[in-house]
Parts: C-alpha cells; structure tokens; sequence
C-alpha cells in the first residue's frame, strides 16, 4: 500500500474510532440519565409549585417488544460493561404468558413479585431468564428517589453504575397509559429499545411519563423499601438522587412459578 493510501486509511480509522466512543459516550450518558427526568418533575412540583409532562424527541419510536410474526420477542445483542460472556439472549417466544411470583432477596429482607407475563411477555421472559441464570446475583441496587414526584429503588445493574447489562436490549411494552403508582415493577431504559436488566421498584405514587415497561407489581416487602428509603441517600448527585444509606445487596433472585 502506498505511503499516501495508507495515511488515507490510518485517518478513517482513527475517525472510525472517534465516532464508535462518541456514541458509547452518548449512551452512557442516556443510561445514567434513566429516570434523572423524573426527579427534575419532582425538584418543580415541590419548589415551584408547578408540574409539566417529560417529552422524548424519539418517544413514538420502537414502543413495541414483540413482533408481528406469533408475538416472538426480539433481543438484540448489544455492547454493555457488566455483560458475562456467554450468557445469551432469552428465548424469543416467552415462556411464561401469564403471571409469575418472584423472590428477590436482599440482605434487607426479601421482596416478593408478580410479572405480569399477559401484558409484558417480553419483559418477564427476560427478567426469568436473569433470574435463572443468577445475573443479579451479589450485585445491588444502586439508585435511590426519595422526592415527592419520584420515589424508586433502582436495581438491575451488574456494575452498579447505572452503565451496564445484560449484553442485549429490547424494546417497550405496556406503556399507552401506564402510571407508576406505589407497588408499579417497571424496566429502567435509557430511551426506546434499550431495555435489559435494569428495573425499578416504586415505593410511593410517582410522576413519570409512559416511557417505562410495566411489567409487574411489588406483592411483598414494601416496607423494606420503606425502611431503606427512610435511610436516606448516600451522597446524592446533581438530579437528586444516589446510592442508598441501608445498602440493598441482592443475594437471589428466583422464580416460584407461573
């Protein structure tokens, strides 16, 4: 290759490179802001005395998780830190179409589960599929709300950063209409299409625009959501929130059945 050919190709993989951290950038950034809008909802309704709705400028976007062809659901593989090599992608067609109890037990006591796997079968096959390959084991929940427009424990992530995955994404389900109202078990995205292994348990009524997968309610446990709420947040950031005081360590989380 001649000397000025392979400058010319050394210059487009360099910006090949630049464009690929860009975009890895962007994404982290969009992870971490999860629900950092909600709290903003929050930070005006009490100081300001006013509410406004939270608008997407993509959020008539990939809405749907399933596909047409016999409500198969789609797991694309996705780079993400945490992602353990070799763990896969769920089944496309769910396996559980109906409800399913879950366990998720922390070192703060145990919070029981039901996924609604009618409404999101696509979000239940997938948090199952976590489940029964212990993704979430000895990792914990990393977020905490404890403002009056949002009050939610966040969990989900492998790295406890509010980064990372399972290594796949799917889209929304059974959001037109949906509300966060205390006891809601929703899937935490960083915009459409980017749901994995990342939810969030709502402890009190919460102002959030349907932009996150329904997929369950809190059975149990409510009060030891309450108790680490109480604790507080331990060192929070710009948009209020932060890792909890009462740290939440989840020591298993297992699926009773259908």
């Amino acid at each position: 290759m001649a000397a000025k050919d392979r400058k010319k190709e050394l210059a487009r993989q360099r910006y090949e490179r630049q464009q690929a951290r860009r975009q890895a950038e962007a994404a982290r950034a969009r992870r971490v802001k999860i629900v950092g809008a909600g709290v903003a909802v929050a930070v005006i309704a009490v100081g300001g005395g006013v509410a406004y709705a939270m608008t997407r400028s993509d959020d008539k976007k990939d809405k749907k998780a399933t596909t047409a062809a016999g409500g198969a659901c789609t797991y694309t593989k996705a780079e993400e830190k945490g992602a353990p090599k070799n763990l896969g992608t769920p089944p496309a067609k769910p396996v559980h179409t109906g409800p399913v109890q879950a366990t998720i037990k922390t070192a703060q006591g145990d919070v029981g589960l039901e996924l609604d796997g009618a409404k999101a079968p696509c979000a239940t096959n997938s948090f199952a599929f976590l489940a029964e390959k212990d993704f979430w084991k000895n990792t914990f929940c990393h977020r905490l709300s404890t403002g009056e427009g949002l009050k939610m424990l966040q969990c989900g992530d492998p790295t406890g950063t509010g980064q990372g995955g399972p290594g796949y994404q799917f889209g929304n389900e059974n959001t037109e209409g949906a509300t966060y109202k205390k006891g809601t078990l929703a899937m935490a995205n960083a915009g459409p299409g980017t749901n994995g292994s990342q939810f969030f348990l709502v402890y009190g009524d919460s102002q959030l625009s349907p932009d996150y997968t329904v997929f369950g309610k809190i059975t149990k446990g409510m009060d030891v959501l309450e108790k680490v709420a109480a604790a507080g947040i331990d060192k929070p950031g710009p948009d209020g929130t932060g890792a909890p005081k009462k740290k939440v360590t989840i020591q298993d989380v297992s699926i009773v059945g259908k």
